[in-house]
């Protein structure tokens, strides 16, 4: 069956403009100076989805640049969770096939994984950005022997300017993964809001740096 990677794509970017639209349900999980993160039950699989949401010095074009979703992108330099990325197939100007795959995590405990998604770019009027993105097959990523493949379950990021304050970007990001294998639920339940926070930390950092 060959898949409709676009409409997938735009299914994932609706689910986005629901979740930020839906204030409902969401449980605090963790806090730190740079990041909010709660959580509820997702409706796509037996886990949680996971909301973070901070504010970041700098503009949004220049956390998109951080984090977009493209080939040599800046994202495997900062993200500790993010060892390599590769686009599979380009679809469309904004809509890709990408294979990232993941180093050993939780003292090991999370080995090594590998997701393939078909991820979505998108740039609204009022100067938003958003990369959604969720879990497909591909015929030329079949299952790698070394890796656990893991399920993205429709996900993203918002970078969301901010009235009169060029220089600072709201990020509003939604998690949901089933890292697959056979880990203890209690081990999942707490690295992703440790995962988040590390995220929003790197890429706090990240953005100092890559300012020059």
């Amino acid at each position: 069956a060959v898949m409709d990677y676009a409409g997938l794509a735009a299914a994932a970017a609706a689910k986005m403009e629901l979740y930020r639209r839906d204030p409902g349900g969401w449980r605090d999980c963790r806090r730190t100076s740079e990041v909010a993160v709660s959580w509820r039950p997702s409706a796509e699989f037996a886990g949680n989805v996971y909301r973070g949401e901070g504010i970041l010095p700098a503009s949004p074009q220049h956390i998109w640049e951080c984090i977009k979703p493209v080939a040599g992108g800046l994202r495997t330099k900062w993200d500790q969770n993010v060892k390599d990325f590769e686009v599979i197939e380009a679809i469309s100007d904004t809509v890709s096939v990408c294979r990232t795959t993941t180093p050993s995590a939780f003292m090991r405990i999370i080995s090594p994984r590998e997701f393939v998604d078909v991820v979505l770019m998108k740039q609204y009027e009022d100067g938003t950005m958003l990369s959604a993105a969720t879990n497909v097959e591909h015929p030329l990523c079949p299952p790698q022997p070394n890796f656990v493949r893991g399920f993205n379950y429709p996900c993203g990021c918002f970078c969301l300017p901010l009235p009169g304050e060029p220089d600072r970007t709201q990020l509003l990001t939604f998690f949901q993964t089933d890292l697959g294998g056979y880990l203890p639920q209690t081990v999942v339940d707490s690295f992703f809001p440790a995962s988040i926070a590390g995220f929003y930390s790197n890429l706090t950092k990240a953005v100092k740096t890559l300012k020059a």
